[in-house]
C-alpha cells in the first residue's frame, strides 16, 4: 500500500478508530483532530508501516453488534498488534461503568454550612514544634496552613516578638495585607514591597522574599534595623520557590542570614523533598528543623473540561481524578478536544 492509498483510507475512518489506532504509537493522540491525527500515524509509520497496516485491517473489520458497540475478531482472525492490543483506551460507552455526568461532578461545590473550628492534628503539632524548632509545613491546598501562619503569628506578637511574613509576589503581599490588616487590625500590620511602605514600625511586617533578603544584607553590612533585633519569627510561604532556577538563591540567602534567635516558618503545597530542606536548615541554623507532613487533600480536587463555546464537561469518566492512565477521559470532553483540534485547523 502506498503512502497516498494508506492516507485516502486513514481518512475514511471515524476519528474514534484513528484515536483506537494511535494508542500506544502517538504521544497525547487524544488531544488532536482528525487531520493532525493522520498526519502523525503517516509520520509513524514510515518506520512502522506493516503493523500500522495490520490493525487497520483488523479495526476495519470489527462486525457490529446488535447492541451497537463492535465486535472484535474471532481468535481465529489475526490478532491486534502489541500496540493496540486488549489493553488500549477504554473507548465511549465501554468501561463497568457509565461516565459521570455535570450533576454529579458539581455536586457539593460551594461554600460548607458552618461548624464549629477544630485544628487538624498536624496543625497543633506544627504550633507545639514552633516553641523550640523551625518548622517545614508541607501538606496539599486547602489543608490549612493559612491557621498556623495566623495561630503562629499571634503567640509572636503576645509575646512582643516581631513578625515577618513574606510572599514571592508583590500581589499575593498586598492580598495578605489586607486579610491580616481584617484580622489583627490595620496599626498591627504594615508592609514593604518595591514600590509600597505602609506602618513599617508594625509588629507584623508583610514583604517580599526579596525585601527581606536586602532587610538581612542590611544588617550584616552593619546597618542594624530595630526590628531585626525583636524579631521572633518569619514565615516564609510559597517556600517551594526555593527550587526555581532564578529565585531560588534568594530564599536560600533569607534562610542563611536570618537571625539564629528567629523562628523560621516555610509553609509549602508542593516541595519535592521537604526532609532534604529541613536537614539542611538543621545543619545550618542554631536550632533544628521540623518537618511537618501529610498528603490528604481536605478539599477534594476534581478535573473539568470548559471549551471556547462555553460548555463545561467532566476531564475524566470520574468524578475525582484518577491516577491511571489518560484512556479515563471523560467521551464528552475527548470530543470537545477533537472539534477544537478541528476548527483550529479549519481557522489557519
Amino acid at each position: 500500500m502506498t503512502t497516498d492509498e494508506l492516507e485516502q483510507l486513514l481518512a475514511q475512518q471515524p476519528v474514534s478508530r484513528l484515536h483506537r489506532l494511535a494508542h500506544g504509537r502517538i504521544h497525547r493522540h487524544f488531544r488532536l483532530g482528525k487531520r493532525r491525527l493522520i498526519e502523525a500515524l503517516l509520520r509513524h509509520s514510515a518506520e512502522h508501516r506493516a503493523g500500522l497496516e495490520s490493525d487497520l485491517s483488523i479495526l476495519i473489520q470489527e462486525r457490529p453488534t446488535p447492541t451497537g458497540r463492535p465486535e472484535l475478531p474471532h481468535k481465529t482472525d489475526k490478532p491486534l498488534s502489541k500496540a493496540t492490543h486488549h489493553h488500549g483506551p477504554i473507548q465511549d460507552g465501554e468501561g463497568p461503568e457509565p461516565p459521570t455526568d455535570l450533576t454529579a461532578f458539581l455536586a457539593g461545590i460551594g461554600i460548607p454550612p458552618p461548624q464549629p473550628f477544630v485544628p487538624d492534628p498536624w496543625q497543633e503539632e506544627a504550633l507545639e514544634s514552633l516553641k523550640t524548632t523551625d518548622v517545614i509545613v508541607s501538606v496539599p491546598t486547602g489543608s490549612g496552613k493559612t491557621y498556623v501562619a495566623v495561630e503562629a503569628t499571634k503567640r509572636a506578637i503576645d509575646a512582643d516578638r516581631t513578625v515577618i511574613y513574606t510572599s514571592p509576589l508583590k500581589a499575593l503581599s498586598n492580598t495578605k495585607f489586607t486579610e491580616f490588616s481584617r484580622l489583627f487590625g490595620p496599626d498591627q500590620v504594615g508592609i514593604l514591597t518595591g514600590d509600597r511602605r505602609d506602618n513599617p514600625q508594625a509588629p507584623l511586617l508583610i514583604m517580599t522574599t526579596e525585601i527581606l533578603r536586602n532587610l538581612l544584607y542590611d544588617a550584616a553590612g552593619g546597618e542594624i534595623d530595630l526590628r531585626l533585633d525583636t524579631l521572633g519569627l518569619i514565615i516564609l510561604d510559597e517556600s517551594q520557590y526555593i527550587a526555581d532556577p532564578e529565585r531560588g538563591v534568594v530564599w536560600e540567602e533569607t534562610i542563611i542570614f536570618c537571625p539564629g534567635q528567629a523562628r523560621l516558618l516555610l509553609l509549602s503545597a508542593s516541595i519535592g523533598n521537604p526532609q532534604d530542606i529541613a536537614d539542611w536548615l538543621t545543619s545550618i541554623r542554631p536550632t533544628s528543623c521540623h518537618l511537618v507532613q501529610h498528603h490528604r487533600r481536605s478539599v477534594p480536587l476534581r478535573a473539568g473540561y470548559l471549551h471556547p463555546n462555553g460548555k463545561l464537561v467532566p476531564l475524566f469518566r470520574t468524578v475525582g481524578i484518577p491516577k491511571g492512565p489518560t484512556s479515563a477521559l471523560h467521551p464528552e470532553a475527548k470530543r470537545l478536544f477533537a472539534q477544537y483540534e478541528d476548527d483550529s485547523v479549519r481557522s489557519r
